[in-house]
């Protein structure tokens, strides 16, 4: 895998003016937009929660490559998967962006990802589906799966 990230580009919720985020300083404090001064997302070592309502401002817009793990609560596999997904978010901060979106909660969003089997893991890198995975997979094969597409 490649070296981490320095600095990282976010788009402002708000405005949607891009910023140029220091992964180290957004660590200490908030980052804010340096146009309309609203707050940016920090970056995160959890997964973020990816909806319906914000899947093109967190996952489309995205300049890093996201793995989106596509969940349910009742689903046996997913909560089997759930702390490989936890501590892969931790590993990848300002390589990947890792995602989780709850497919009953977000029909939408599953629906056009044709999301039949959970767990689904979706690559997307440039807003594009790049990848996928459907099942338990280990966090071996998740790497191999997105070294490709990180830089």
């Amino acid at each position: 895998m490649a070296a981490p990230a320095k600095s990282l580009v976010v788009a402002c919720a708000n405005c949607g003016t891009k910023n140029r985020v220091q992964f180290d300083t957004a660590l200490e404090k908030q980052p804010i937009c340096g146009k309309c001064k609203t707050s940016l997302p920090a970056p995160s070592s959890e997964p973020v929660i990816v909806t319906d309502s914000n899947f093109a401002s967190v996952v489309e817009s995205s300049h890093l490559p996201v793995l989106l793990d596509m969940w349910a609560a009742w689903c046996g596999p997913c909560r089997m998967i759930a702390p490989t997904i936890s501590i892969l978010a931790s590993e990848l901060v300002g390589k990947v962006l890792v995602g989780k979106l709850d497919v009953d909660a977000n029909p939408r969003t599953a629906g056009r990802f044709s999301a039949r089997s959970i767990p689904t893991l979706l690559i997307i890198k440039n807003g594009k589906e790049v990848d996928r995975l459907v099942g338990v997979q280990t966090r071996e094969a998740i790497l191999r799966r997105l070294e490709p597409f990180v830089s």
